[in-house]
């Protein structure tokens, strides 16, 4: 199974939520009205597919992640997503959160933090899987996502890429109950779950007290150190737009 494309393919999407289809520019930073959000992610009409069909690879990215957020998060996410770049700029962030966290401890690391910015292929695959089951999770915190847009999602990740084992395994993600102890469970090295935690922060609504609370949960399962979690959260902070 094959994470490592898909998943950077989503975390660069936030770009093509953005951008309006009728030809803004990508240095421009348009606005929910101007971009017909409502059209866009049509999920309640079923028109998505439609408008989506026959187009590039970053459109239906946009068009899975769409989904996936649910219409309320689409903006905050897309705007992050402009200057998160995809999954190395994600390992960036991890690492910068380590080296803050580090200094204010006073003392030097014994080994170099191994983000996903900074390790072999097979490597960033095990890191990437993670991060997508961590992104599925988040993504159903709210409880928005139900047993119809469940089949909508899986359309839109089939678009992007048919392998069956990777079909499989996200529709066992999109229908588990959430669980941020199985979510955790992922996570085999500290910067697996480091990198999992701040996926998760990029997709929650901090104000909505359920997506808060799977926060907090998820970041005890992962036993991230209280100065690593704070500084993760200002690593997206930093970049908000």
């Amino acid at each position: 199974m094959n994470t490592r494309g898909l998943l950077d393919q989503l975390l660069k999407s936030g770009q093509e939520l953005l951008q309006n289809k009728a030809g803004n520019s990508p240095q421009a930073r348009p606005t929910a009205d101007s971009v017909g959000l409502g059209s866009l992610l049509g999920a309640k009409t079923g028109g998505l597919g439609g408008l989506l069909a026959g187009a590039g690879g970053g459109a239906l990215a946009a068009g899975a992640m769409g989904l996936l957020l649910g219409n309320k998060k689409v903006r905050k996410f897309g705007g992050k997503a402009l200057t998160y770049g995809g999954l190395a700029a994600l390992g960036v962030l991890a690492y910068k959160a380590y080296g803050n966290w580090q200094a204010q401890q006073g003392s030097a690391p014994g080994t170099e933090p191994q983000t996903l910015d900074r390790l072999a292929p097979q490597q960033v695959e095990q890191h990437s899987q993670a991060i997508l089951k961590a992104l599925v999770a988040a993504a159903k915190a709210d409880g928005h996502v139900d047993e119809r847009e469940r089949e909508l999602i899986e359309g839109e990740f089939r678009k992007l890429d048919d392998d069956p084992q990777l079909q499989q395994w996200l529709h066992g993600e999109l229908n588990k109950p959430l669980d941020p102890a199985d979510v955790a469970r992922a996570a085999s090295t500290p910067e697996m779950a480091a990198e999992m935690y701040l996926a998760s922060v990029m997709l929650v609504d901090e104000q909505h007290f359920m997506e808060k609370a799977y926060l907090e949960e998820l970041a005890r399962q992962l036993q991230l150190p209280a100065g690593l979690k704070a500084e993760l959260e200002n690593q997206v902070r930093q970049v908000q737009p």
